[in-house]
């Protein structure tokens, strides 16, 4: 079905050196410029679908965005860090295993190596319909192709379905929201500070966007906190392909436990919505249980409250709520 034209149309390309270059490109140039990190998301809606952007703005030579640091309460990652750094940086394996496990489960080694995180959060819905330019809600037109009787919506929304059905592809979003880290956006107007779990959005928003990010904003750092830094960690990545292929469903879970009773659990999952989601209801079911299968398996059926199916996809309700139930009852240090 896929469309590959293997063409991509003329930009101007700007290559700035510093944040500040950066925001004021993007700010000179607004709905016109394409912000191009590792590229994979970008080129293939380039030469797929041609997409036309004027003005390409690639932030590879700025060195500030990329790179881990330590501070005073937990860990600043830069956007343009790679996921294969993620991988294998020390701190993030000794205290937030949950990042490396999302981050490792991304496509393949090669991919890893180029691809950065702040792409990897900001990348578009993979909807076939949507990637080979059918006129969709999301693209400007009045129908969702994926949500028709005779449509092919297997990957598709079970949650949060407001006219497009597309779901977040993510990885390392769902582990994010779960370690209750913080985006960093900056702009022509200065720097605001989001949760991640309030930087992504779903369509009753915003159709046309997946993040708050607005022509002339960039994503500059994730900022971790130290809140769960050794806390019971669980990720589990359900897909078709063991490599490269993105989620059906994913899980992430954060558990503060004191004598096998919970004292704090954050979890979110992906690949069921228009967004990440994170398990409120889930998490305060919890609270004040014990860390077992028993809390586990009562807890459950609370992920998928309100879940609603489209023709292909019905699956997906037992597979999330088998992974939630999973990321309370494996949960490890």
């Amino acid at each position: 079905m896929a469309v590959i034209r293997d063409m991509m149309a003329a930009f101007e390309l700007f290559q700035p050196t510093s944040v500040d270059d950066a925001v004021a490109l993007l700010d000179e140039h607004r709905e016109d410029a394409w912000v191009l990190a590792g590229g994979l998301d970008s080129f293939d809606w380039f030469k797929d679908r041609i997409l036309r952007p004027s003005v390409v703005v690639d932030l590879g030579g700025i060195a500030s965005l990329r790179g881990v640091r330590t501070t005073n309460d937990g860990l600043e990652i830069g956007a343009m860090t790679p996921l294969s750094e993620i991988v294998a940086h020390p701190e993030i394996v000794e205290n937030y295993s949950l990042l490396v496990e999302a981050a490792e489960l991304v496509a393949s080694p090669q991919i890893r190596n180029q691809g950065t995180i702040g792409g990897n959060l900001n990348q578009d819905t993979r909807c076939w319909y949507y990637r080979d330019g059918w006129t969709c809600y999301r693209a400007g037109g009045n129908i969702c192709y994926a949500d028709t009787p005779a449509s092919m919506n297997r990957e598709h929304a079970i949650l949060e379905a407001d006219r497009c059905v597309a779901v977040n592809p993510s990885d390392t979003a769902p582990a994010l929201i779960a370690l209750d880290a913080q985006m960093v956006i900056q702009s022509s107007s200065g720097e605001r500070v989001v949760s991640a779990e309030e930087f992504f959005i779903g369509p009753s928003t915003d159709i046309t966007r997946m993040s708050v990010l607005q022509p002339g904003d960039l994503l500059t750092t994730i900022r971790v906190p130290a809140t769960f830094a050794g806390a019971h960690f669980y990720f589990e990545k359900v897909r078709d392909r063991q490599v490269w292929d993105f989620p059906l469903v994913n899980v992430a879970s954060a558990i503060l436990a004191n004598n096998g009773i919970i004292e704090e659990a954050r979890i979110a999952v992906n690949g069921v919505a228009p967004r990440p989601l994170r398990m409120t209801e889930v998490e305060n079911a919890v609270r004040g249980e014990s860390l077992d299968d028993t809390t586990a398996e009562r807890v459950a059926e609370l992920a998928v409250r309100g879940a609603k199916p489209l023709r292909h996809n019905a699956y997906k309700i037992p597979l999330m709520r088998n992974l939630v139930k999973r990321s309370i009852q494996r949960a490890e240090v």
